[in-house]
């Protein structure tokens, strides 16, 4: 089971839902996550209606702002009943909230109860000039996964660039786990981040992701099974090959509690 527990769609017009499912053709399942900016509640219409013409491929994450919408068991229920969405993607550093802000620690306690898992998409390689760079720290999320330990949490990006924070939270916090959205064209990055996980010994904290439509899933992918190829005639450190295979077919969905059946 391999699920690419990262992805975008920019418009979710004809071009770019097509490039989409080109891109997640060599998994057998996806994470869709709602983009951040303009109507959230539009936004997560569109991304119902888009994730629900592919059940069989598709999970949506919703996107949300504890601070601005009122969240509450109703926006819940709405959320996963009516909109047949999975789970939530929050924007703390782009949209200018503290991850621990005193509405949103309500509305994570909210969520633990309904059981729906909580993508933070704090950190990213592209963040704007006016996004809060303090806010997309890990270490903020470790007053959130304390106070709901029982919350399914993923980091994403492996927090770049605070990579260290992300393998610190990973390891403390059982429910706690980190997105391997990694840039092809960065290899080195990638070597780092991988090394520095597996000498951790949190390879089974982390999931695969791509970011499309930064990559597609098949380039990220071979870009993973082959980076310890380059060290052949260097001295450095590698990873073994099994162990970055089980995080590529890690069924993601089952580790967040997402009860999903596949077209394959």
């Amino acid at each position: 089971m391999i699920v690419d527990c990262h992805t975008h769609v920019r418009s979710l017009e004809g071009v770019d839902t097509a490039e989409h499912l080109a891109a997640v053709e060599a998994v057998d399942a996806c994470i869709v996550l709602a983009a951040h900016g303009g109507s959230r509640e539009e936004a997560n219409r569109r991304l119902s209606e888009y994730v629900g013409l592919h059940r069989e491929k598709m999970v949506g994450f919703g996107v949300a702002d504890p601070t601005q919408d009122r969240l509450n068991g109703k926006f819940l229920s709405c959320l996963t009943d009516k909109l047949g969405l999975k789970g939530l993607v929050l924007y703390c550093s782009t949209a200018g909230f503290h991850p621990a802000h005193s509405q949103a620690m309500r509305f994570y306690e909210a969520v633990q109860e309904a059981g729906i898992p909580i993508f933070f998409h704090n950190s990213s390689h592209a963040l704007h000039a006016e996004a809060i760079l303090e806010y997309a720290q890990p270490y903020l999320l470790d007053e959130v996964a304390r106070a709901c330990p029982r919350l399914k949490m993923v980091i994403a990006n492996m927090g770049v660039p605070f990579v260290e924070q992300t393998l610190s939270m990973v390891s403390k916090h059982e429910n706690v786990f980190a997105d391997l959205t990694i840039r092809p064209s960065k290899i080195w990055q990638t070597y780092n981040i991988v090394v520095a996980a597996h000498e951790r010994n949190v390879m089974d904290k982390l999931l695969f992701g791509s970011g499309f439509p930064a990559a597609s899933s098949g380039e990220c992918i071979e870009a993973l099974l082959g980076f310890n190829m380059l060290l052949t005639d260097t001295k450095l450190p590698t990873v073994p090959r099994g162990s970055i295979r089980s995080m590529i077919e890690r069924d993601s969905l089952d580790l967040l509690g997402i009860r999903h059946v596949t077209g394959r």
